[in-house]
């Protein structure tokens, strides 16, 4: 397989010879436009999301799969983040709605199959993200997100943990990625050791809620760029996986 990874950079010729391949995959990578901390950009989980995406096409081809990378959905369902600035939020049916318009003009344009890459971890974003699957043909797309538990238990104990939001686990994996997008003041953050995940089961609707001053929680001092390609290994495995799983129903 010889055509660019990048959907949109196939001209429509190339197009037509990628979706006429047996087993074809599209990775939508998903995000959000959200704060994380004081030294991480707004679009960090759409970066994941495409890093993770790009890294799995690689390995899908190599494993004869035509994997490429769509165009991603930058916005989602961001309303934890309420009140610091940079929070841009879009209502949960429009998401679904969108979602399901890509993958049934994915499906129809002669593709296998479509996967949404997601990487805002919002219970509600997660939701509406799966919810896009519901109408379309069995097999015919899936979602690959580290909210799964089997994918979860994968992870890093600071994701497991929940107290990951722009912490040592986002922050590696940005640093593995586009390390000149991390602000040199990482560094110098203090822990700021609160669980997500215990604040959401309490009921707190809100990082203010539950305490969180800077948008940031966990260690992402500790950061490094070699645990950020570990944990993208994990990352790819799941997409791998879930695109293979699809594919041989």
């Amino acid at each position: 397989m010889t055509h660019p990874v990048r959907l949109a950079e196939l001209t429509t010729e190339e197009a037509s010879a990628a979706r006429g391949h047996a087993r074809s995959c599209v990775l939508v990578p998903v995000g959000s436009v959200e704060p994380h901390g004081p030294h991480l950009p707004l679009a960090t989980d759409t970066i994941i999301s495409e890093e993770a995406a790009h890294r799995a096409a690689a390995v899908l081809r190599d494993e004869g799969i035509a994997a490429y990378v769509a165009p991603s959905v930058p916005y989602g369902v961001t309303d934890y983040a309420r009140g610091f600035a940079g929070a841009l939020s879009i209502p949960a049916p429009v998401l679904t709605a969108y979602l399901e318009a890509i993958a049934r003009s994915v499906l129809d344009d002669g593709f296998s199959h479509v996967c949404f890459v997601n990487n805002h971890l919002e219970p509600a974003h997660d939701t509406a993200v799966r919810a896009a699957l519901a109408a379309l043909p069995e097999g015919s797309a899936s979602v690959a997100c580290p909210l799964t538990r089997r994918w979860a238990r994968t992870l890093s104990e600071e994701f497991k943990r929940g107290d990951c939001h722009a912490g040592r686990y986002e922050t590696s994996l940005i640093l593995a990625a586009d390390a000149g997008a991390v602000r040199a003041s990482a560094a110098a953050l203090p822990p700021v050791p609160i669980s997500l995940a215990d604040g959401i089961r309490a009921g707190k609707s809100s990082f203010a809620e539950m305490g969180i001053a800077r948008a940031y929680t966990g260690t992402p001092h500790e950061a490094t760029a070699d645990e950020g390609n570990v944990l993208y290994e994990k990352l790819v495995a799941m997409i791998v996986g879930e695109v293979k799983d699809a594919l041989n129903r």
